[in-house]
């Protein structure tokens, strides 16, 4: 489970085993998760997230796409 960055209690991470889906990016924050798809940034799916957090969770998207981007990349190639 690849971790792309932490930040403000949120964790984002990939699986290593999802390259054949569209690039997106899990997060957790205390107890809940939530996956967002990358281009565009849509949430996908949560669950136990409070609606702020996955608020704040989609700011924290946009402003490190090029990091996602990247790890992605490294992680399941381009």
């Amino acid at each position: 489970m690849p971790e792309v960055f932490r930040q403000l209690g949120f964790v984002f991470f990939f699986y290593a085993n999802e390259g054949i889906e569209p690039m997106h990016v899990h997060v957790r924050k205390a107890g809940g998760f939530a996956k967002y798809w990358i281009e565009p940034v849509e949430l996908e799916f949560s669950q136990g997230m409070k609606v702020n957090d996955l608020k704040t969770a989609e700011k924290l998207i946009l402003n490190h796409l090029d990091l996602i981007k990247i790890k992605w990349d490294e992680v399941h190639g381009s």
